[in-house]
């Protein structure tokens, strides 16, 4: 059970500990950026301000954002994954972000390991499996890890391979690639863990595909989407 994000003892209002978090984590920018905005706003915080608060009260959001649409999520995603894996440098060595993503791109689960094997891609079929169930269809390139991992879950049969069907996964990468540049990188596989878990969920919960949509309903899902984001922690 996530705890509920309280902001008790803090003397900056929720307000705006929740816009700092939010522009740190939706937009590329770096935490002095950050810094820079919320002066221009009249708000007087350090950077190493912005990274406290991103770093106790990001995952606690994500957390409140995952809780309400993992449930909704299941209700269609179960039809078909698509799941890549990237390489990430972490403090100048390679590691591996495995992300799973449905069929209308919300993604669904991002991890990092150190290694590019069966056991990873087990391990990350497994989570994504107690979180969301059994998918009926598994989208993948011709990686023989996935092959043996799904062999081992008993679901060979799901799994498909083509040149342009992961094509969706593929594409997903550009925001985490664009955010990955703004940080100039990760030092830590935790840290790359963290903002990997949280930078998706706010990124679900933000991306309201404007182009499959007119204007005016764009304009009312943005604003359904912020409404809910200054709703965290209120209670």
């Amino acid at each position: 059970m996530t705890k509920p994000v309280s902001f008790k003892y803090f003397k900056t209002s929720p307000e705006i500990i929740r816009l700092a978090v939010m522009l740190y984590i939706r937009f590329p920018l770096s935490l002095r950026n950050v810094e820079d905005l919320l002066h221009e706003r009249g708000i007087d915080v350090s950077h190493e301000t912005v990274r406290y608060w991103w770093n106790r009260f990001g995952p606690m959001f994500a957390s409140g954002i995952r809780r309400k649409r993992v449930q909704q999520l299941r209700a269609y995603s179960r039809s078909k994954w698509h799941v890549y894996e990237v390489f990430v440098k972490v403090n100048g060595r390679r590691h591996y972000l495995w992300r799973a993503v449905d069929h209308e791109g919300e993604m669904l689960e991002a991890i990092v390991t150190k290694r590019r094997n069966k056991q990873a891609a087990l391990k990350f079929f497994k989570k994504l499996m107690r979180r969301h169930g059994a998918a009926d269809e598994v989208v993948t390139d011709r990686f023989a890890s996935y092959r043996a991992a799904l062999r081992d879950l008993g679901a060979t049969e799901k799994q498909k391979t083509g040149r342009w069907l992961n094509a969706r996964v593929e594409n997903s990468h550009l925001p985490f690639r664009r955010r990955e540049r703004a940080m100039q990188r990760f030092r830590r596989m935790q840290s790359l863990q963290k903002f990997a878990a949280v930078h998706s969920s706010a990124y679900n919960h933000f991306n309201q595909e404007r182009s499959l949509t007119n204007r005016g309903t764009f304009k009312l899902t943005r604003a359904a989407a912020l409404a809910e984001w200054r709703e965290l922690g209120a209670a």
